[in-house]
């Protein structure tokens, strides 16, 4: 079994609890699929940490300013990357932001 993690995109406009319920069905039917996962705070509460030369910069908010953050994740398992894309698209926020899906290195 592999482990994929579901990085959950959106617009920062959107309001958290934004499909909700949706999202809790969605939660129900990956069932014993999804071993972890949850909203994230808004991009602006982010720190971005570097060190260069051994010289540490944190800077406030995100690393990169884009149209949509990543605002929660969902961790599961499945034998393939397709399996992973199937429970990716069933989840609500796919219809309004977008679902990035990748494999966890073993």
């Amino acid at each position: 079994m592999k482990k994929f993690l579901l990085l959950i995109c959106v617009d920062p406009k959107i309001t958290p609890d934004e499909g909700a319920d949706e999202i809790d069905a969605w939660v129900e039917r990956a069932g014993a699929s999804r071993r972890d996962g949850g909203p994230l705070r808004a991009p602006r509460t982010a720190v971005t940490v570097r060190v260069r030369d051994g010289k540490v910069a944190a800077t406030d908010g995100p690393f990169a300013t884009t149209a949509e953050s990543i605002a929660g994740f969902d961790l599961i398992d499945c034998d393939r990357v397709e399996d992973a894309v199937d429970i990716a698209k069933a989840h609500p926020v796919a219809r309004f932001g977008a679902i990035e899906v990748r494999e966890l290195i073993d």
